[in-house]
């Protein structure tokens, strides 16, 4: 598998009259995504607490802290949401990446939210968890130690969805009055960002306006109300992006247009493309032999390096165990988006 890292500012609008039917194959992915890994989830390392409750539903944040932490502490944190198609899934999904981050001292969790084959909810009370959880962390950032303005969301495919809405979406929303739910930092692997038909592409055909309009039921609010593109604006936070060309849940076309269009309205993306590489290329566990956990390995170290560049997170110790020196911006973007030490140099890279 070959990987090209790009920050790459402009895209062909050739690949334009593709979105709507993209959209849709994004959505039937989705609708259909299996469950993985088990639940209850077993998070052994971590502490949880319940940050929502709905009923009789408790919801639980299951955090991950740094060695010697305390609440005198003010760390920046993170708060993943796993994907399964906003149907299934389990946070056991990001565990790996929260034990990465507490030893690069952040704070990070994982929320577990309700998904339709466990609680029956559609994805917009998945939005409205997704929003209480980032809340929560910041309403609780003196008690828990971490710095309320040094709060990112992360997630993967329907749980990146859910991490964009954090930022983007209005509405969807249990308590509008509340601490601010709006995150200072996303990093989504293969999120879902467009699930709305795009003004100014073809039309959608009768058959695929049905399907469109069947979204309704599947979302409980339209479809627009639930797209992050359709709802970018001034201000968003700083976001990095992990995609595959081969994915063919979530098309790789939504993502590089959703990240496009956040450099429009002023905000930094980056945008970082696997080719070949499919949906969940990212997850700890996928490959085998010497290629066991390579994208794993890949991406953490592309994550590190935008958390890093945002000085969010501290140098890395030399191989003698003393300080590491701060890198400048430039260099720390580099480390985020070029080939990490071990990786072949250029001929193993292709930017566009």
């Amino acid at each position: 598998m070959t990987v090209s890292t790009f920050n790459r500012p402009h895209i062909s609008h050739r690949r334009n009259a593709a979105l709507p039917i993209a959209v849709l194959l994004l959505l039937a992915a989705a609708a259909s995504a299996p469950a993985q890994r088990s639940y209850p989830p077993a998070m052994e390392g971590t502490t949880s607490e319940v940050y929502r409750t709905v009923g009789d539903v408790e919801l639980n944040i299951y955090l991950c802290n740094p060695e010697g932490h305390s609440a005198d502490d003010e760390r920046p944190a993170i708060v993943f949401f796993f994907g399964g198609g906003w149907r299934a899934g389990s946070p056991q999904q990001f565990l790996p990446h929260c034990r990465y981050l507490a030893d690069r001292g952040m704070v990070a969790a994982v929320a577990d939210y309700r998904v339709a084959s466990r609680h029956g909810v559609t994805a917009n009370e998945c939005v409205e968890d997704a929003k209480s959880a980032v809340r929560w962390l910041r309403a609780n950032a003196s008690r828990l130690g971490i710095d309320p303005d040094r709060i990112a969301a992360g997630g993967g495919s329907a749980g990146g969805h859910l991490a964009a809405a954090t930022a983007t979406l209005p509405g969807h929303d249990p308590d509008p009055d509340g601490t601010s739910p709006v995150p200072n930092a996303l990093v989504l692997f293969n999120p879902a960002t467009i699930l709305a038909p795009v003004d100014g592409d073809p039309m959608p055909t009768e058959e695929q306006r049905e399907r469109f309009a069947a979204l309704e039921d599947r979302f409980g609010a339209p479809p627009e109300s639930m797209s992050p593109y359709h709802h970018l604006g001034e201000g968003l936070p700083p976001t990095i992006i992990f995609h595959g060309t081969a994915d063919e849940t979530v098309p790789h076309s939504t993502a590089d247009r959703f990240c496009i269009d956040l450099r429009k309205h002023g905000a930094r993306c980056d945008f970082v493309s696997y080719n070949g590489a499919g949906h969940g290329f990212f997850n700890f566990g996928r490959g085998e032999g010497d290629e066991e956990n390579k994208m794993y390995e890949n991406t953490v170290y592309r994550m590190d390096g935008f958390l890093y560049s945002l000085e969010w997170l501290d140098p890395k110790p030399n191989p003698d165990g003393t300080p590491g020196k701060r890198l400048t911006w430039e260099e720390s973007l580099a480390n985020a988006l070029g080939p990490p030490p071990e990786e072949p140099g250029p001929d193993g890279v292709q930017p566009e």
